[in-house]
């Protein structure tokens, strides 16, 4: 009985593995797309920012750059 459950396991593992993977990279994607929205939504706020802050005279505080 356990070689069979062996035999079994020793011949869908591959299988298992590909679609974990799959799942996984899918998750990811979705996860990157998800930050690259919230970088580039940070990037204009911090754009407006500091051209904002120039107007009202307070200077250019570029700590990051």
């Amino acid at each position: 009985m356990i070689s069979k459950w062996k035999l079994q396991a020793l011949q869908n593992m591959t299988q298992l593995f590909d679609q974990k993977a799959v799942v996984h990279s899918q998750s990811n994607s979705e996860e990157i797309k998800t930050l690259h929205a919230k970088i580039g939504q940070l990037t204009i706020e911090n754009d407006f920012l500091q051209h904002a802050s120039i107007r009202l005279g307070l200077g250019s505080l570029k700590v990051y750059e």
